[in-house]
């Protein structure tokens, strides 16, 4: 029979793992942020030629993705820790700790069918995009100026063949 003392180590030792997963295959979006306020502000100081107006508009597109992707990142380490909080709590029963571990594991696994999705994107459309999934919602914030019926359809055709089940898929495209 395990006991606590095992059963705690087994516990903390699967959570670290999930979470080093997590780490090593999250995206360098961090970096990119930071890079791509640096071309704004360098593009900003430069004269206004046509060339320097489409760099503005090419970042600020994805500005607008980043930002998307930090609010969500916030949202979710919020809730990922108040998950932690529930696990670590004395006082809280075992099906509380394995609801909030279960829990945790499930937005990992959230977290990594966003990114591939974003790839697949990427790959097929060639178009930079923010994907969000919240149970059978998928939505999808395309960076392009024009809005295009066709291209919609095709991604969410290309979404919902990643699923044997069906979803409910939202395209959205925003671009200055």
């Amino acid at each position: 029979m395990i006991n606590k003392q095992n059963l705690w180590f087994l516990t903390l030792f699967s959570l670290i793992l999930v979470l080093s997963v997590y780490y090593i295959t999250m995206p360098n979006d961090l970096l990119i942020a930071s890079s791509s306020t640096e071309t704004k502000e360098k593009a900003k100081k430069e004269d206004t030629s046509s060339d320097d107006e489409k760099t503005i508009s090419e970042v600020d597109e994805a500005d607008s993705l980043t930002a998307l992707r930090v609010s969500l990142d916030e949202e979710r380490d919020k809730e990922k820790e108040e998950l932690k909080t529930t696990m670590t709590k004395e006082d809280a029963t075992t099906d509380e700790k394995n609801n909030a571990y279960e829990q945790l594991k499930y937005l990992s696994v959230i977290e990594g069918e966003e990114e591939k999705l974003e790839k697949l994107i990427k790959e097929k459309h060639k178009l930079d995009s923010f994907v969000k999934i919240d149970n059978n919602t998928i939505t999808v914030v395309a960076a392009k100026k024009k809005h295009d019926v066709t291209l919609a359809n095709n991604i969410m055709r290309t979404i919902q063949g990643e699923y044997d089940t069906k979803k409910t898929i939202t395209v959205k495209f925003e671009g200055n």
